[in-house]
C-alpha cells in the first residue's frame, strides 16, 4: 500500500527497456495481489524486489473473510444494489455506510457507480468475469502445489435467511450467474435442515441456500506463506517504505520513498490497493479506485464451524477462523486511512447476533478495518500503463483474494511475453480510451 506525492514520472521521459522479458521488477504493495505477480514472475526467471509501506498483508488481505468464491465473483454494480444503497442513506446502522458530508469527488464516484448499476451493463461486466472466474481455483493451486505453505478448504458457502422470502433475491441472483454461463450449484435447506449441517445457526433462521463448490483460507496466514516462498526463492520484500513517486532514467524504472533508499528495476507493478490512484492517475490510468472499507473481528465459539456462513439480508460473512469465527461485514466508503469507528463493529454485531448462537459476542478480538478497491464499473485494474515499463493490477473489489493469483499468473505472462492474454483484455487499465480501442484493434 502506497502514498504518492511528488512529481510521477512522464512517459516523454520514458526509456523503454530491451525487448523481451525484464530482468528485474518491483512489485509496489504486499498484498495478495502484488505477491502473487512477484511469486508468478520468478516463474519466468525474474528477479523480484517487493515493497510495502507497513507489513505484509496488512491492508485488505490480512481481515477479510477468507473467501475463494468464483462462483460468487460478480460486478458489484448492479440494480439492487443501487436500491439497496438509497435506502441505506437513510439508516446509518446499514451495512452499507456513506458519509453524509460533502465530498465531491466521492459523490463524482458514486454518481458513475450508479450509472453502471443496470443490467445490460451487468451482463457485459459479467461476461468479462467469466474467464478469470473459471482460473481463479487453479491459480492457487499452482501456489499450493509449487512451496507456497498454506492450504485452501473446500467447503460450501450457506447462505442463511431469517425469513424464507428474504432468499428471492440471492436465488435470482444466482440464477442470473447461470444465465450468464457461470455455473454454481446451490440447494435450498429448510431451518433444521441448516442447523444440522451447522449447528451454530440459530432457530430464527428459517431458510438457507447451500452454494457449493467454494473454498476458504485464512488470508493473513496465505498471505504471509506467499511472501515467505518468494524470500524463499530470492525475492526481496522491504516493509516500512512508503513509495512517493516514480522515475524514468538509466537504471530503467526508480522508485523513490519517503524516506530510505530508492530502488531501481527494468519494470515496477503497481499493486497498491485502494491507493492505486496516487501512483497511477499521473500515469494516465484515469479509472478511480475508492476505498469500500470492511470490519472484521474474530469471536469464539463453543465447537468448531464446519463451513462458512452467510448472511445476505445484513451483509454479514462468517468463517471459521482459527477455532474461532470470523464476523466481517459493512461497505463503507470513507478515507482508506481513517480510523476505525467503533459504531460499525457495533452494527454488524446487532444484525448478527439473533442469527447465530454458541457464539460468545462479548470476548471480541482481533477487530479490524480495511479499504477494498472499488472501482465505478466493477471491473479490476490489469495491464500496463501509458508509460513504458509500469503495469497496475488493483481494483478487484470484494473479489481481491479469490482473484489475486490468477492476476498474478497471467500478467506476469503479459510482462514477460508482451503479449496481454485474452482474459486481461476488458481489464486495460485505460478501457474506453483511444489506447484501449488501438491495442484491442491490434
Amino acid at each position: 500500500m502506497t502514498r504518492s506525492r511528488g512529481r510521477a514520472c512522464d512517459s516523454r521521459e520514458a526509456t523503454v527497456t530491451a525487448a523481451g522479458q525484464p530482468r528485474t521488477v518491483v512489485v509496489v504493495g504486499g498484498g495478495i495481489v502484488g505477491l502473487s505477480v512477484a511469486w508468478f514472475l520468478q516463474e519466468h526467471g525474474v528477479e523480484v524486489t517487493v515493497v510495502e509501506r507497513a507489513e505484509v498483508g496488512a491492508g485488505a488481505s490480512w481481515g477479510n473473510a477468507g473467501w475463494i468464491s468464483p462462483g460468487l465473483a460478480i460486478p458489484l454494480p448492479e440494480p439492487s444494489v443501487l436500491r439497496y444503497g438509497f435506502r441505506s442513506l437513510m439508516d446509518p446502522d446499514a451495512p452499507l455506510y456513506v458519509p453524509t458530508k460533502p465530498d465531491p469527488k466521492l459523490w463524482a464516484f458514486l454518481t458513475r457507480f450508479a450509472s453502471h448499476c443496470t443490467m445490460p451493463q451487468w451482463r457485459k461486466a459479467m461476461k468479462h468475469y467469466l474467464p478469470v472466474n473459471a482460473g481463479a481455483l487453479d491459480a492457487f493451486d499452482v501456489l499450493t502445489g509449487n512451496g507456497v505453505a498454506a492450504k485452501t478448504v473446500d467447503a460450501p458457502i450457506m447462505a442463511a435467511f431469517e425469513r424464507a422470502e428474504q432468499a428471492a433475491d440471492l436465488r435470482h441472483e444466482l440464477e442470473l450467474i447461470n444465465q450468464a454461463g457461470q455455473e454454481i450449484k446451490f440447494t435450498e435447506l429448510s431451518g433444521a435442515e441448516v442447523r444440522k449441517a451447522v449447528p451454530q445457526v440459530s432457530g430464527n433462521v428459517e431458510l438457507a441456500l447451500r452454494l457449493d463448490g467454494q473454498r476458504y483460507i485464512d488470508p493473513g496466514a496465505f498471505t504471509q506463506a506467499l511472501a515467505d516462498a518468494v524470500r524463499e526463492r530470492g525475492g526481496e520484500i522491504r516493509t516500512g517504505f512508503t513509495a512517493r513517486t516514480l522515475r524514468h532514467g538509466p537504471k530503467g524504472v526508480t522508485v523513490e520513498a519517503f524516506a530510505g533508499d530508492p530502488v531501481h528495476a527494468d519494470t515496477v507493478v503497481l499493486a497498491t490497493g485502494s491507493w492505486l490512484d496516487e501512483l497511477a492517475r499521473p500515469l494516465g490510468v484515469k479509472m478511480p479506485v475508492r476505498a469500500g472499507r470492511g470490519y472484521s473481528f474474530s469471536v469464539p465459539v463453543t465447537e468448531d464451524v464446519p463451513c462458512p456462513v452467510y448472511f445476505p439480508a445484513v451483509r454479514v460473512a462468517c468463517t471459521p477462523y482459527q477455532g474461532r469465527l470470523r464476523v466481517a461485514g459493512t461497505m463503507e466508503f470513507r478515507h482508506a486511512d481513517a480510523p476505525l469507528d467503533p459504531r460499525r463493529v457495533t452494527s454488524i454485531v446487532n444484525s448478527a447476533r439473533k442469527l447465530l448462537t454458541g457464539v460468545d459476542w462479548t470476548e471480541r478480538a482481533e477487530t479490524w478495518v480495511g479499504p477494498r478497491p472499488v472501482t465505478p464499473d466493477g471491473l479490476p485494474l490489469i495491464g500496463e500503463t501509458k508509460v513504458p515499463g509500469v503495469y497496475v493490477a488493483g481494483g478487484h473489489g470484494m473479489w481481491g483474494v479469490t482473484l489475486g493469483p490468477l492476476t498474478g499468473q497471467l500478467l506476469a505472462e503479459q510482462m514477460v511475453t508482451g503479449k496481454a492474454p485474452a482474459a486481461l483484455h476488458p481489464f486495460d487499465p485505460h478501457r474506453g480510451g483511444l489506447r484501449s480501442l488501438v491495442r484491442r484493434s491490434a
